[in-house]
């Protein structure tokens, strides 16, 4: 008997154990989206009750979303990457010239967005991780210079008219059983983009990497800290470098992406994204300290930010300002969630 007692108290244990503050931090970002978008369905209406309306919101977003997977990943080692706009629209420019001006095809474009996003994250994880130079710093200087480069590339918009491009832009891959009847009673499938595909094949196969990697549990260590983690035998310096990399990848793929939406390239292209891809990341739940986090956090924090958008456009409410002030709020109260976790967490210790 006091062997099953024991297998039985140790059973219990590991079920309280599994709540930890990442997936704690998940169910509420979780709850926050479904209460929000059942409230817009309710007492809005408006089109959130068409499954339309939720494509959309993926369509519009699919950048930012593998923006912002990139973006967790750096901030859960403890750094952040605010060049990651700025890297967007130096993809979508670069790739547009080359489409148009430089006789390029579809598979070269998408080359040149990997390798410009890849540039960025290695020269940069260098910095922070074996330099050992601030990553606010070090992504701000990335920032200034894709911006520079951006217009050297070209300082007036790029619209592309390569057809084998287009066709893919206009590419609609159809959800079915999920269409709406219009106004006209004739029934208009559900769709979502390519890079709707494209940005939820990053997204698992990120949260894989966190979840059953050694590296994303490395990841982790790191995060949660920098000394524990050498003790352990964890190549500090290694590992904030691949984070980098990473982010440097999704910036690179999330621009195309962006770019595929746009079917343009412009220096106005993704202006504020890398602050939409913070707070889509604290609102999914990752700590701006480190250590806690979670990728399918960052997908529920990008669908909440732009639900939230939506909703105050819905209102009547389309000047700025007040889906900034929206927005700035979202972000106080997820803070203040997580101040509320962490002070539990030092209790505990």
């Amino acid at each position: 008997m006091s062997v099953n007692t024991n297998a039985l108290g140790s059973n219990k244990l590991k079920r309280r154990a599994s709540l930890t503050d990442t997936n704690l931090l998940l169910i509420i970002t979780i709850a926050v989206f479904i209460v929000m978008y059942i409230c817009a369905v309710l007492f809005l209406k408006k089109g959130f009750t068409k499954p339309q309306m939720f494509f959309n919101i993926l369509n519009e977003n699919a950048s930012l979303l593998v923006l912002s997977c990139g973006m967790t990943l750096v901030m859960i080692t403890g750094g952040i990457d605010i060049s990651v706009g700025q890297v967007t629209s130096l993809v979508c420019m670069a790739c547009a010239v080359h489409l148009e001006k430089n006789g390029g095809n579809v598979f070269t474009s998408i080359l040149l967005a990997l390798g410009i996003g890849l540039a960025f994250g290695i020269v940069q994880g260098f910095l922070v991780a074996y330099m050992e130079f601030q990553p606010f710093i070090v992504t701000l200087a990335g920032l200034f210079f894709a911006k520079g480069m951006t217009t050297i590339v070209c300082s007036d918009r790029v619209p592309v008219t390569y057809e084998p491009f287009v066709k893919l832009c206009r590419t609609e891959i159809t959800i079915p059983f999920l269409g709406s009847v219009n106004k006209k009673g004739i029934y208009v499938p559900a769709y979502v983009e390519v890079g709707v595909i494209v940005a939820l094949i990053v997204v698992v196969v990120l949260f894989c990497l966190l979840r059953w990697t050694k590296l994303g549990r490395n990841f982790y260590a790191v995060g949660g800290n920098n000394q524990s983690a050498n003790m352990l035998g964890i190549n500090v310096k290694l590992t904030k470098f691949l984070a980098h990399v990473l982010c440097g990848l999704c910036a690179g793929i999330g621009g195309y992406l962006f770019f595929l939406h746009a079917c343009s390239g412009s220096p106005l292209h993704a202006q504020g994204a890398e602050m939409n891809a913070i707070a889509s990341s604290i609102i999914g739940g990752t700590l701006l300290s480190g250590g806690v986090g979670n990728i399918a956090g960052t997908l529920f924090g990008v669908l909440s930010l732009s639900t939230i958008k939506m909703i105050v456009t819905s209102l009547g409410l389309e000047d700025a300002w007040w889906t900034n002030i929206t927005v700035g709020v979202m972000l106080c109260i997820f803070l203040l969630v997580q101040s509320v976790i962490l002070a539990r967490k030092n209790n505990k210790k």
